[in-house]
């Protein structure tokens, strides 16, 4: 039997969730919800029969399994507890919430409700990152004495070519209230993510955060983070660039490696940029998403789980706190 889905948001990256979800065979997408008509429209095209304008009322529907979240960040606690309250299972964008308070409810309310909670960090499903975390644990680097992570874009001051960044750019976008911060909990949210996939737990985290555009929150940060592995990190992420780069690069006592998340080839980037709305097939878009199914069929805890996304939020706060001045 397939697992009934219902996608809360089609956004830029609800978009995204929305063509994977369409594809998946052990799920069906029973519902959308969305404040705009334009997207809810979109939607029917694409097959979807049951649209909402207020997703309180499609989580009154009995045959709905789950949700898959995809709201900005100051509507997660809501959304998420609503979710859990009616019975259904929760796939949360990250971050969680904008704040550790909010993290700490969001959890609370899905194990009060005994509902599985994940959060969507496609770069744990990144085949090349997922080969390095067995490398490391194989031995085949030795002890990693040092990573150095960097993630840059253009985030939402210019057109990214993955689709993902809305036009134009919603208001909330530069309220750090609720957004939570800037680059560094847009980015630095992967990054760190994925750093306590491979090292463990953050046991101590610095930074330093940059302004360039002049705004209220960072558009760059460089952070200094220790893990109980004994790892020291420096993560650089940032805002200001047209040119994308995520990248991990690891240096071991027995040898080096480096992992780069490659973007889509820029013939296929200026396609969608004329094309608005045209995003490309993501594998590790389409496996979190599979993942997620396959543990509300099997009862399995799915990770990265609510918790993890507390304890990433916990280390970001931690770095705005601990603020390095040169």
């Amino acid at each position: 039997m397939k697992t009934k889905l219902g996608l809360i948001g089609v956004g830029g990256i609800g978009q995204l969730h929305l063509k994977h979800a369409l594809k998946l065979p052990n799920a069906e997408v029973y519902s959308v919800a969305d404040t705009s008509k334009t997207a809810l429209h979109a939607a029917k095209i694409l097959g979807v029969k049951n649209t909402y304008t207020n997703y309180t009322e499609m989580l009154k529907a009995p045959e709905l399994d789950a949700v898959l979240i995809a709201l900005p960040t100051h509507l997660h606690l809501k959304a998420a507890n609503d979710a859990a309250e009616a019975k259904k299972h929760v796939f949360l964008e990250k971050p969680i919430a904008a704040t550790v308070e909010e993290a700490k409810d969001v959890i609370a309310a899905a194990q009060h409700n005994s509902v599985k909670l994940m959060l969507g960090y496609p770069m744990r499903f990144n085949k090349h990152f997922l080969k390095l975390k067995q490398d490391i644990e194989d031995g085949q680097l030795g002890d990693v004495e040092n990573a150095h992570a960097t993630y840059v874009c253009a985030g939402p001051f210019v057109h990214r070519a993955d689709g993902h960044s809305p036009a134009p750019v919603p208001d909330w976008w530069f309220n750090t209230k609720q957004t939570g911060g800037g680059a560094f909990i847009d980015l630095g949210c992967h990054i760190i993510n994925l750093m306590r996939m491979l090292f463990g737990e953050v046991v101590d985290i610095k930074g330093q955060f940059g302004y360039r555009y002049g705004m209220d929150f960072e558009d760059s940060a460089m952070c200094l983070t220790r893990f109980t592995s004994g790892t020291l990190a420096a993560v650089n992420v940032g805002w200001y660039s047209q040119d994308y780069l995520l990248r991990l690069d690891l240096h071991g006592t027995v040898r080096n490696a480096s992992v780069e998340h490659m973007p889509p080839a820029s013939v296929s980037s200026a396609y969608q940029m004329l094309r608005k709305g045209i995003t490309t097939f993501n594998q590790p878009h389409f496996d979190e998403l599979e993942y997620f199914v396959n543990c509300i069929q099997n009862d399995v805890v799915p990770s990265p789980s609510g918790l993890d996304g507390l304890r990433d939020l916990e280390a970001i706060c931690a770095a705005y706190q601990n603020r390095i001045f040169l």
